[in-house]
């Protein structure tokens, strides 16, 4: 499954890169890029609404990017780790059953793959920064596999269990 999802990450990327430089309708970059992937319902599906999730909350997933990179220009970030964070950040903030260490470890990946040099790192300290700040105050959204390290059932256990005063 997690070489699947990694194709189709891939695929995600390739349609929002090419969404962010031509201007073409959503559906058109979908017909072109994503459709390829219609054999396998789970991962067509999976592609499309991880691709549009992210183009509809563009610029949240920026604000959100903007706050961790606030000594860099926004602008001058390389397109392909614009996206790849934005990736990261969508998974982290609307995919509730993937757990975040795996949307960080794929951004990395991805981005080690199709970006620059040091875009791995870049991206691996801009997502976990932004995870820190969404646990923090309390709207990182996770549950069952998407639960990490089990923080939530802990915190939930005890305060299910009598105060031990």
């Amino acid at each position: 499954m997690s070489h699947r999802r990694r194709r189709v990450r891939e695929k995600v990327l390739q349609a929002l890169y090419a969404y962010e430089l031509s201007g073409d309708s959503t559906d058109h970059v979908i017909d072109c890029i994503i459709a390829d992937l219609r054999k396998n319902a789970e991962s067509f599906g999976f592609a499309k609404s991880f691709f549009l999730k992210v183009v509809e909350s563009k610029d949240e997933l920026d604000r959100l990017i903007k706050k961790q990179v606030a000594h860099w220009e926004f602008n001058r970030l390389a397109v392909i780790d614009k996206i790849v964070l934005r990736m990261g950040i969508c998974e982290l903030l609307y995919f509730e059953d993937i757990p975040p260490k795996v949307s960080i470890n794929e951004a990395i990946e991805i981005a080690r793959e199709y970006s620059t040099e040091k875009s791995d790192k870049f991206v691996n300290g801009v997502l976990d920064a932004v995870l820190d700040d969404l646990k923090a105050n309390g709207t990182l959204n996770k549950q069952g596999r998407g639960l990490q390290d089990g923080a939530a059932h802990k915190r939930a256990k005890a305060q299910a269990e009598p105060d031990q005063g």
